[in-house]
């Protein structure tokens, strides 16, 4: 908790939630990023423009912020390998339990869905359990 910035963690959870709201009101989809990701890499889909924008913007907002705060983001404590299987799984479990953390923890809970809810309490409950394995059992 040594890095905690509450004001900087307001403004960028009313952020999401303004982009959640702007998509849905304005395109009438739901923001989640695996199967926006999924759809744009699909040879079926026809609506591409959009979230090739949105995936852009979050990969262009990423990259301001390292050119603006070089020092805001520290080096990471896993191997290049580690974070590309990483990923790889993430990929895999997104596809695997129908959606991901933005679908289901900020658009399905706010929707009060069943399913959204246990799915984010397993992805959460199996994140947490990683990282205790990881940090503490296995180094």
């Amino acid at each position: 908790m040594d890095n905690f910035t509450p004001i900087a963690s307001l403004l960028g959870g009313i952020l999401i939630g303004i982009s959640v709201a702007a998509l849905y009101f304005f395109n009438g989809k739901i923001l989640g990023i695996s199967n926006i990701t999924a759809e744009l890499l699909s040879r079926k889909s026809t609506d591409k423009a959009w979230r090739l924008l949105f995936i852009a913007g979050l990969i262009s907002g990423g990259v301001i912020l390292v050119l603006l705060q070089p020092d805001s983001i520290g080096e990471s404590p896993a191997s290049l390998g580690i974070l590309i299987l990483a990923g790889l799984l993430v990929g895999y479990g997104s596809s695997l339990g129908r959606g991901c953390t933005s679908g289901h923890g900020i658009c399905g809970i706010s929707r009060l869905s069943t399913r959204s809810i246990v799915a984010t309490l397993t992805f959460m409950s199996t994140g947490i359990a990683t990282v205790y394995i990881i940090n503490h059992l296995v180094t």
